[in-house]
């Protein structure tokens, strides 16, 4: 039976869900600031509406009378389409836990609360207070805004005289107009990321990966996450441990979940950020290719409150990694170099820019060019190619 779903965002990542509702007959509602992203073109209905206006969204959703709201990676909208769904009576999860988890000042006060292992973090409005902190830390330290999303408006900062550009920065990407200012936690390994999904309020699947980052670039920025993760089981039991306890201390019910989180180097297990919202980064799509657990389909199912069959932990079966196309350097596009052995393992390639564009140097998410998902042949292929990448895709720009 057909039903109305409104979905906050029509961004190229954030296709899947609406084509997966479109195939399966139900009325596809869009609404964002962005009339011309590509998503809208797709939706039987479309909005100029903010998703992270909450009054204008619930006034959208009433009018429209609709059965369900989704907000698919995407941490700014995550709270909206939870407080819309706490009003009208929607599935969902509790509208103060989504803010909690999308807002880095109360996940971080949350984390100390419940005596979670957690950096040593402070959130400012005052510019003043905030260097007064990070003189007591020291540096490097991070400076972030307490509600961007996509590494936007983050600076690791090493040298003090810097702080104010790096304070400036982070205000510039945040709506709260509120800064963190955060110790950097040394890691063993690699950062951890993936995706994860509740069915009454367990963690009943997670698939996690190695995240990477482009030293050529900005070290902070995702270009991509490798299939499975090379941390030891062990570890990743306490991962899981910890996650279940998080989940259940704030009453998360159901839904999809993004990881980041890292070990340090005695071992200790921290959260970065737990997202109650699927990842961006192609990540469901590579989890679907190497698990054939599929999270787009669970996402929309759960918002209309029906069953996710099938829904279990399955291991990753071969050698996969999602890779986001991005430049180097700021100028026009000339062309997509590829060598011949990255060909050979491209499954999915889906470019966003032509000749003659404009491009920027790769700072944020919002600077990704296009995506690709990639199939290797064995874990040290994948981890030594995505890791040097640059040998084997090139933005080529003038």
């Amino acid at each position: 039976m057909s039903k109305k779903i409104l979905f906050l965002g029509a961004a190229p990542t954030q296709m899947a869900p609406l084509r997966y509702a479109v195939e399966q007959g139900h009325r596809v509602i869009t609404c964002d600031y962005s009339p011309e992203n590509p998503g809208h073109k797709l939706a039987h209905e479309s909005y100029n509406v903010s998703t992270t206006d909450k009054a204008a969204v619930l006034e959208l959703a009433r009018r429209l009378k609709i059965d369900a709201i989704v907000a698919y990676a995407s941490d700014p909208a995550a709270p909206t389409a939870a407080y819309v769904a706490e009003q009208l009576g929607l599935p969902g999860n509790p509208y103060s836990s989504v803010l909690t988890l999308a807002r880095k000042d109360l996940f971080r006060a949350f984390l100390k609360e419940h005596q979670f292992n957690v950096p040593r973090s402070e959130s400012f409005y005052d510019r003043e207070q905030a260097r007064a902190w990070l003189k007591e830390i020291g540096v490097p330290a991070f400076i972030k805004p307490v509600d961007s999303s996509g590494s936007k408006g983050v600076t690791r900062l090493e040298d003090p005289a810097k702080f104010d550009e790096a304070f400036d920065h982070a205000l510039a990407y945040s709506r709260e107009k509120m800064v963190v200012v955060e110790a950097q936690i040394v890691r063993a390994r690699y950062q951890v990321a993936g995706d994860g999904f509740i069915v009454d309020g367990q963690l009943v699947f997670r698939c996690w990966a190695d995240e990477h980052f482009d030293k050529l670039c900005n070290g902070l920025v995702p270009i991509g996450q490798t299939f499975p993760t090379s941390h030891p089981t062990e570890w990743l039991q306490i991962a899981h441990a910890e996650s279940q306890r998080l989940l259940g201390l704030l009453g998360m019910k159901t839904g999809a979940l993004n990881f980041d989180f890292v070990f340090s180097e005695n071992g200790q297990f921290y959260f970065l950020e737990l997202g109650p919202r699927n990842g961006g980064c192609l990540i469901p799509e590579v989890i679907c290719h190497a698990t054939e657990i599929d999270l787009i389909e669970c996402t929309v199912n759960a918002a209309l409150g029906l069953p996710c069959n099938g829904l279990a932990m399955k291991p990753t079966q071969g050698y996969w990694s999602s890779y986001m196309v991005h430049s180097l350097k700021s100028g026009t596009f000339k062309e997509l170099w590829l060598s011949d052995q990255i060909k050979a393992k491209i499954i999915e390639q889906d470019i966003w820019v032509k000749p003659g564009d404009k491009v920027n140097k790769y700072l944020g998410s919002n600077d990704t060019l296009g995506t690709m998902i990639l199939k290797f042949d064995s874990m040290e292929e994948m981890l030594e190619m995505v890791d040097n990448m640059e040998r084997d895709i090139r933005v080529v720009v003038q």
